[in-house]
């Protein structure tokens, strides 16, 4: 018998999603090119702040299945799951713990970068807030995070097509139509006023991840002229 079509995520969690990726893709290229493209790369960086500021609101305030709480990996629900008692249509408890390990990872990586240097010509936007020797340190763990975060995602893209092709659960549609055949609830919630407040927390961390709201910093002391 058919499962009805139910709606699992809203635009905003898919926007954020294919956004993130696209992102991400960039974020890699623009760090592995590096030269000029290092100040894109920096760019970027502040735009996925405010994307990682947009989703962990909308983790309290977005639709049902958007909930952090509808999602959070407990040891019960882990253990439901592993039992084959989990039959809800958002993440599972072992994707929920990838969101949330590519989250907190992304965000490590974010604030490691803003803050880093490169000894040559860039300077993280808050690199001034730590300091020439913490800013060497933090930029040693942004690069040794990264290796991190590639094994991430490529675990993550992984068990994607486990679930496409052993499971024969397509992940990837409902990401992109926001519908799954289900029989659960409908996602409800997540209405204007929740999209205004989380969109004006992303631009408010894009704007501190800026760094613009930092004093300038003194001129240099004028060239000492000869006395002959």
């Amino acid at each position: 018998m058919n499962m009805p079509r139910i709606r699992v995520w809203d635009l905003p969690t898919r926007l954020f999603h294919w956004l993130l990726v696209a992102l991400i893709i960039a974020m890699i290229i623009t760090g592995k090119v590096g030269g000029n493209l290092i100040d894109w790369h920096a760019r970027i960086g502040i735009t996925i702040t405010g994307l990682i500021a947009f989703r962990l609101v909308w983790g309290f305030v977005g639709s049902t299945y958007a909930r952090f709480a509808t999602f959070f990996p407990t040891p019960g629900r882990v253990l439901a799951y592993l039992r084959g008692q989990w039959h809800e249509p958002g993440h599972n408890p072992l994707g929920a713990c990838s969101v949330f390990a590519l989250l907190a990872l992304i965000a490590f990586q974010i604030a490691t970068g803003l803050t880093g240097n490169d000894d040559i010509a860039f300077r993280g936007p808050l690199f001034d807030l730590v300091g020439k020797e913490l800013s060497d340190k933090l930029n040693g763990l942004h690069k040794l995070s990264a290796n991190l975060l590639f094994a991430l995602i490529a675990l993550h893209v992984g068990a994607i097509l486990f679930y496409v092709h052993v499971k024969k659960d397509n992940l990837v549609r409902p990401m992109l139509t926001g519908w799954k055949s289900h029989g659960g609830h409908p996602a409800s919630g997540g209405g204007a006023a929740a999209l205004i407040i989380a969109l004006a927390v992303a631009c408010a961390a894009i704007y501190g991840a800026s760094g613009t709201w930092l004093p300038a910093p003194p001129p240099p002391p004028p060239a000492a002229t000869p006395s002959w």
